[in-house]
């Protein structure tokens, strides 16, 4: 390793970037759960998935979604249920549609 850093600096730099890359996104998680209200982190969770898959329509859980944002699934399915009230969102079995 410390002769390719020595012969090859691009590969120093690729290195740095993608260490620097990755303590940002450590950052961001860091932020979102000390400072952000679960209620967006959800809106932003489910924004990011539908635009992973392309479709507003998840196949997922309430339990799943809880943890994969670090809650329970009694906190996942009040929130999911108010959004629900509030016109954001659709609920069905095993599946949330976004509106």
């Amino acid at each position: 390793m410390s002769a390719w850093v020595k012969k090859y600096p691009e590969w120093t730099d690729y290195i740095f970037k993608l260490y620097h890359r990755r303590f940002e996104e450590l950052l961001n998680v860091v932020n979102s759960i000390a400072f952000q209200r679960m209620d967006e982190r959800l809106i932003e969770h489910l924004n990011k998935k539908a635009s992973m898959t392309g479709s507003k329509e998840l196949n997922v859980t309430h339990q799943q979604m809880a943890d994969e944002l670090g809650s329970s699934r009694e906190v996942i399915s009040r929130l999911l249920k108010q959004l629900e009230k509030e016109g954001k969102l659709r609920l069905s079995r095993n599946k949330i549609s976004l509106l």
